[in-house]
């Protein structure tokens, strides 16, 4: 099993950045392909970007790309999201999640673990 611990979010106007991290103790961490998800009030939950087990590949939803990097470094046990020209629609809880799968999902189903979320605020 693996713990995921989310950080890093916060209040920002629009076009700051932030960057969150996910710290995961537990099983090897680079055994694990992760995820990072996001919840508005009143949405449903929705995909935001994936890494592969080496940090290899990375994916992301085309509301994102461009402006949010996915990284981890496995050394440290940690997955960070990198967030700049924030806007007021990226506002919501975000959430690190991981699996053990080959492959990188956009699949929420797919993930085992998560994290109890962070809250980023963007202002207008």
């Amino acid at each position: 099993q693996v713990q995921l611990v989310e950080s890093g979010g916060g209040l920002v106007q629009a076009g700051g950045s932030l960057r969150l991290s996910c710290a995961a103790s537990g099983r090897t961490f680079s055994s694990y392909a992760m995820g990072w998800f996001r919840q508005a009030p009143g949405k449903e939950r929705e995909f935001v970007a994936a890494i592969s087990r080496s940090g290899g590949n990375t994916y992301y939803a085309d509301s994102v790309k461009g402006r949010f990097t996915f990284s981890r470094d496995n050394a440290k046990n940690t997955a960070y999201l990198q967030m700049n020209s924030l806007k007021p629609e990226d506002t919501a809880v975000y959430y690190c999640a991981a699996h053990t799968r080959v492959f990188i999902t956009t699949q929420s189903f797919a993930y085992d673990y998560w994290g109890q979320g962070t809250q980023v605020t963007v202002s207008s």
